[in-house]
Protein backbone atom coordinates (compact mmCIF):
# COMPACT_ATOMS: atom_id res chain seq x y z
CA UNK A 1 0.00 0.00 0.00
CA UNK A 2 1.40 3.45 -0.76
CA UNK A 3 3.12 5.28 2.12
CA UNK A 4 0.76 8.41 2.27
CA UNK A 5 -2.54 5.80 2.22
CA UNK A 6 -1.06 4.31 4.91
CA UNK A 7 -0.62 7.94 6.73
CA UNK A 8 -4.69 8.55 6.39
CA UNK A 9 -5.37 5.31 7.66
CA UNK A 10 -3.07 5.94 10.75
CA UNK A 11 -3.99 9.70 11.40
CA UNK A 12 -7.78 8.07 11.31
CA UNK A 13 -6.35 6.06 14.15
CA UNK A 14 -4.28 8.42 15.90
CA UNK A 15 -7.18 11.63 15.93
CA UNK A 16 -9.21 8.96 17.02
CA UNK A 17 -7.62 7.52 19.61
CA UNK A 18 -7.06 11.12 20.98
CA UNK A 19 -10.14 12.08 20.74
CA UNK A 20 -11.65 8.98 22.88
CA UNK A 21 -9.52 10.39 25.68
CA UNK A 22 -10.48 13.97 25.19
CA UNK A 23 -14.41 12.48 25.64
CA UNK A 24 -13.22 10.78 28.97
CA UNK A 25 -11.31 13.77 30.08
CA UNK A 26 -13.01 17.08 28.75
CA UNK A 27 -16.53 15.98 27.93
CA UNK A 28 -17.11 13.70 30.78
CA UNK A 29 -17.61 10.80 29.02
CA UNK A 30 -16.95 6.56 30.58
CA UNK A 31 -13.48 5.60 31.22
CA UNK A 32 -14.34 2.69 29.00
CA UNK A 33 -14.02 5.49 25.86
CA UNK A 34 -10.28 4.91 26.86
CA UNK A 35 -9.69 1.15 25.84
CA UNK A 36 -10.58 1.47 22.14
CA UNK A 37 -8.87 4.98 22.46
CA UNK A 38 -5.65 2.70 23.40
CA UNK A 39 -5.93 0.54 21.09
CA UNK A 40 -6.42 2.93 18.45
CA UNK A 41 -3.09 4.71 19.61
CA UNK A 42 -1.73 1.46 19.03
CA UNK A 43 -2.72 0.69 15.74
CA UNK A 44 -1.37 3.99 14.67
CA UNK A 45 1.95 3.26 16.16
CA UNK A 46 1.69 -0.50 14.20
CA UNK A 47 0.61 1.04 10.94
CA UNK A 48 3.38 3.69 10.79
CA UNK A 49 6.36 0.97 10.96
CA UNK A 50 5.08 -0.02 7.18
CA UNK A 51 5.88 3.21 5.85
CA UNK A 52 8.29 3.19 2.47
CA UNK A 53 11.17 5.33 4.11
CA UNK A 54 14.33 4.27 5.49
CA UNK A 55 14.66 6.28 8.24
CA UNK A 56 11.82 6.25 11.06
CA UNK A 57 12.35 9.85 11.68
CA UNK A 58 11.58 10.34 8.16
CA UNK A 59 8.03 8.79 8.10
CA UNK A 60 7.47 10.76 10.86
CA UNK A 61 7.99 14.05 9.84
CA UNK A 62 5.98 13.35 6.40
CA UNK A 63 3.13 11.70 8.70
CA UNK A 64 2.66 14.78 10.14
CA UNK A 65 1.29 16.92 7.22
CA UNK A 66 -1.12 14.04 6.90
CA UNK A 67 -2.06 14.42 10.55
CA UNK A 68 -2.71 18.23 10.12
CA UNK A 69 -5.31 17.72 7.04
CA UNK A 70 -7.19 14.61 8.51
CA UNK A 71 -7.17 16.43 11.96
CA UNK A 72 -9.44 19.76 10.40
CA UNK A 73 -11.62 16.63 8.49
CA UNK A 74 -12.25 15.20 11.55
CA UNK A 75 -13.19 19.12 12.89
CA UNK A 76 -15.56 19.05 10.52
CA UNK A 77 -16.86 15.65 10.13
CA UNK A 78 -16.72 14.56 13.78
CA UNK A 79 -17.31 17.50 15.55
CA UNK A 80 -19.30 19.77 13.48
CA UNK A 81 -16.75 22.76 13.03
CA UNK A 82 -15.98 24.14 9.37
CA UNK A 83 -12.18 24.74 8.92
CA UNK A 84 -11.48 28.25 8.33
CA UNK A 85 -9.51 29.91 5.75
CA UNK A 86 -6.67 29.60 8.31
CA UNK A 87 -6.83 26.39 8.89
CA UNK A 88 -6.63 25.38 4.88
CA UNK A 89 -4.00 27.69 4.48
CA UNK A 90 -2.12 25.88 7.26
CA UNK A 91 -2.94 22.21 6.10
CA UNK A 92 -2.23 23.31 2.54
CA UNK A 93 1.75 24.37 4.23
CA UNK A 94 1.86 20.71 5.73
CA UNK A 95 0.83 18.82 3.26
CA UNK A 96 3.25 20.55 0.74
CA UNK A 97 5.86 19.74 3.70
CA UNK A 98 4.50 16.40 3.60
CA UNK A 99 5.31 15.97 0.14
CA UNK A 100 9.12 17.74 -0.38
CA UNK A 101 10.03 15.32 2.99
CA UNK A 102 8.33 11.45 0.69
CA UNK A 103 9.11 12.51 -2.39
CA UNK A 104 11.89 14.96 -2.47
CA UNK A 105 14.95 13.61 -4.83
CA UNK A 106 17.56 11.91 -2.59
Amino acid sequence: MPTPILFVFAAALEIGGCFAFWKWARLGASPLWLIPGMIALAGFAWILTFADTPAAARAYAAYGGIYVASSLGWMWLVEGLRPDRFDLIGGGLCLLGCLAILFGPR
